[in-house]
């Protein structure tokens, strides 16, 4: 198993947006993305995490690279972060 975490700075007002960016990505994401298995959004007062879960390291670096993520995510949550999203790789052991 590896995750992918995702931390964007979102300030509250634009928050609803964020999540109907998840919203509106996180079953394409399941469906055509090779080696996913879950994706969690997690809401905190000072951020917004997503969760990605993939069989494997591999699955994570295609995602960032992909179409789904370049292009539709990151197009559609730019407008809303106040900061350059945090990104983290993470393998189980």
């Amino acid at each position: 198993m590896a995750y992918l975490e995702i931390t964007l700075q979102v300030d509250p007002a634009n928050r609803v947006a964020a999540v109907g960016v998840y919203q509106k990505y996180k079953q394409p994401f399941l469906e055509t993305i090779p080696g996913a298995t879950g994706k969690e959004l997690l809401v905190r007062d000072e951020d917004v995490q997503v969760l990605h879960g993939f069989r494997g390291v591999a699955g994570t670096k295609a995602y960032l690279e992909s179409g789904l993520f370049t292009r539709d995510v990151v197009g559609g949550l730019s407008p809303l972060l106040k900061a350059a999203p945090e990104v983290g790789l993470y393998d189980t052991v």
